[in-house]
């Protein structure tokens, strides 16, 4: 325990003398200003034209923050020699990994809270109608798209060898998961039996983390009927008694896996040497 949190105090102080981190947080709140500026005169509340508008701005921006931040922490270890030195103290690997992503997490929810807090504040100046359930959805949103990207993130950072690699890939990852998703599902989909659409749509939402927490925000936020019959069963699901601890518990189990998986593969390196 005492290992981890050496581990995560050394990356808050690198995460927030990181300019990256300040250009997203600048980025992040001129857009979601911009957003609000435009929707000036309307009711910010549950699933509208306005809410939809701001979902998607932050599903851009969030995975690709998330993805940049965690990769090249873990890649300049590697440039830098970091890792080869701590490798040498009596440090656990997955007390590492552990460390790296909650310091890295504390910088990146510190980087969004700001923001929504900022947001929340020029909105009460401005005399904005801001509905408290559907601004807690949007903080929801966004630390569960952080959360979960994050592990990806240090997957992508314990398989590069630079950060040049981890930059090419961490856009491709993104760009799969957030602006191809789409496409790429119709077509693979459009290609299975019928009776297999549903039980592969359940699998791929679930492993594709953008879309999972979409999904949950959308249909909480009440606009499960834009998602067509396909996911007639997941509003039911979300819409439950424990949709929410349902929802939650795949997220922990996601996350846990990742970080398992991410802590195999740098234990093998460090038994390579």
């Amino acid at each position: 325990m005492v290992d981890i949190l050496q581990v995560a105090r050394r990356e808050i102080k690198m995460g927030f003398r990181n300019p990256w981190a300040y250009s997203f947080l600048a980025l992040f709140c001129a857009f979601s200003l911009g957003l609000l500026l435009i929707n000036a005169q309307n009711e910010i509340q549950l699933y509208t034209a306005v809410t939809g508008s701001m979902l998607s701005l932050i599903l851009y921006q969030l995975p690709l923050m998330t993805l940049f931040l965690g990769s090249f922490s873990l890649t300049s270890e590697k440039e830098e020699g970091s890792w080869q030195l701590l490798s040498t103290y009596p440090i656990g690997t997955l007390s590492f990994i552990l460390g790296k992503y909650v310091g890295l997490a504390v910088v990146l929810l510190t980087v969004v809270a700001f923001g929504y807090g900022l947001m929340g504040m020029i909105s009460g100046f401005l005399g904005m109608a801001y509905d408290s359930t559907t601004y807690f959805l949007f903080l929801l949103f966004s630390a569960g798209l952080v959360l979960l990207f994050l592990t990806i993130a240090l997957f992508i950072g314990s398989l590069s060898r630079n950060r040049w690699q981890a930059l090419t890939v961490s856009v491709a990852v993104w760009f799969f998961t957030v602006i191809g998703w789409p496409t790429f599902l119709i077509a693979f989909l459009g290609l299975m039996p019928y009776l297999w659409i549903k039980p592969l749509l359940v699998v791929f939402t679930i492993l594709n983390p953008a879309e999972l927490v979409r999904l949950f925000v959308v249909i909480k936020l009440g606009g499960g009927s834009v998602l067509g019959p396909e996911y007639y069963q997941w509003v039911e699901w979300i819409n439950g008694s424990k949709g929410s601890l349902l929802f939650m518990g795949v997220c922990l189990v996601w996350m846990l896996s990742s970080i398992l998986f991410v802590n195999w593969i740098w234990e093998r390196g460090r038994s390579r040497g």
